[in-house]
Parts: C-alpha cells; structure tokens; sequence
C-alpha cells in the first residue's frame, strides 16, 4: 500500500512532469528508485493520471466542447469548421499511436521486467538523447504554423510519435510530439498545446484499461488531488511561457538529470 507521503510526493511529481517535455514516466520510476520506496507500484502510476486527465479536461474543457460539436456537425450537418477538421485529425492521430502504444509497451514491460539498472540506464540515455534532440530541432525550427494551420499529415506524424514514450521510458510523450511539432515548423505554443489535446484520449484509455488494477484509498486520492492542482499551473504556466521562451530549460535539465541517473546506477553498482 503506498503512504499517503509518498502518494502526495508523486503526486506532484506527475503534476510538475507529465505536461512539460521531461517525461513523468521517467521521473516516476526514478524517485522511488532513488529512495527505495518499494511500495511503489505501476498502478498507482497510471493512477496519477487521473489527476493530470482531470486538468486537461478542465483546462481545455471549451476546447473539448467546441471540437466534438465541430466534429459532430462535420460528419451529421456536413459543415465544415476548423473545430470539426482538428476533431478529426485528433481522432485519426490517436488510432495508430494507441495500438502501437499497446504493442511497444509491453514490448517493453518483457525487456527490462526485473532488470532496474538496464531500465535506469535506458532512461538516463533517452533523456539524454532526447534533450539534444529537443535543444537542436527547437533552436533550428521556424515558427511558421499556428494551431489552426496544423494539417492532416502533421496530425498523423505528431501522433503517430507519441508511441515511442511507451517503447523508450525517459522519452516523453509531451517531450516527442513537442519536438516533431517544431521540426514540423509549428510555433512552441500551438506545439504544445496541440500536445496536450493529443494526450486526452491516450490518458482516458490507459486510465480505462488498468482501472480494475487499483488500489483505492486515502493515498489514491491524495495523489490525484495533487496531480490535479500541480498539473492545471504547469499547464497555464507553460502555454503562458512559450509565448517568448524556448524549450532550451527544458533540453539542459534532461540532460543533467540523466547524468545524475548514471551517476547513481554506478554508485549503487559500486556498493551494492
């Protein structure tokens, strides 16, 4: 059973990650590999996700509202509004990227089940790897296409990244479809939130699917609280920062906290 400590430290742990391109993933599995908090489970992992579900949906709920009657209109009405055309392209994004998430995933669950420092290590790398791809392309990409402008193919390409987060721990669903959006010219803004809108119905099916493995209690309910609020002021924080900053913070900060993983694993290795 998970402490209602470490629940809220996870908590927001998840809130603070899973919107900004640092992958929650990694972090997750990094804090109680650090702390030896064997309590842990994967569960309670996708349980958190409720709490950041719950702030996309919240924060982008007129969003959401305008997109499915756009989309609802497109098909029954025949009228055609850029709400509908980005309901659609949203929906055709998530097909592919969730049924090779499914597959990848566990994919990845046989290659490092019981092999922590392999999985570290593979974490530590991709957020390496990751960041200096994301410092590159940001730095090279031009701010040419807005929200609005994002086209079918785009769509595709951005969702269609989204599975490599579930085959490499460490790379960041957000981080992957923020950083093919920018090499795809789109502007940092309208990446990331085209990113977040993308990530709603992938975050509803992995909610949905491990939903009879949890474990409901105080520590749950504490972790989706925490979740939740961290995760509306990182969103709000990041869309407002975009407007003039890079993803350069971002790209650095993955790349230390992957040298701080090695460090460990070889410290842990040395005295074990």
């Amino acid at each position: 059973m998970v402490s209602i400590l470490h629940a809220l430290i996870l908590g927001i742990v998840q809130g603070l990650t899973e919107f900004l391109p640092i992958s929650s993933s990694a972090h997750l599995n990094i804090f109680p590999w650090i702390f030896g908090w064997e309590d842990i489970t994967e569960s309670f992992d996708v349980a958190l996700h409720i709490g950041t579900l719950l702030a996309i949906v919240l924060f982008f709920y007129k969003d959401w509202i305008k997109l499915i009657v756009g989309g609802y209109n497109q098909v029954v009405k025949k009228k055609h509004t850029k709400e509908g055309r980005m309901f659609w392209y949203l929906v055709f994004a998530t097909i592919p990227a969730g049924i090779l998430s499914l597959i990848l995933d566990k994919i990845s669950e046989k290659i490092f089940e019981n092999r922590i420092n392999i999985e570290m290590l593979v974490i530590a790398i991709t957020l390496i790897v990751m960041g200096i791809i994301l410092y590159i392309v940001d730095k090279r990409a031009k701010n040419l296409v807005k929200y609005e402008k994002i086209t079918f193919k785009q769509s595709m390409l951005i969702g269609i990244s989204q599975a490599f987060a579930a085959a490499f721990p460490g790379v960041s669903r957000s981080g992957i479809t923020m950083t093919v959006a920018r090499y795809l010219n789109i502007d940092r803004e309208s990446a990331a939130k085209f990113s977040f809108l993308l990530a709603t119905p992938i975050t509803f099916a992995a909610v949905i699917f491990d939903l009879t493995k949890f474990t409901f209690g105080i520590p749950f309910i504490v972790g989706i609280l925490a979740s939740f609020i961290v995760g509306i002021l990182v969103i709000k924080f990041l869309l407002e920062y975009l407007k003039k900053g890079s993803f350069k913070v971002f790209a650095i900060y993955r790349i230390i906290i992957g040298l701080i993983v090695i460090r460990t694993i070889f410290h842990k290795i040395k005295y074990k």
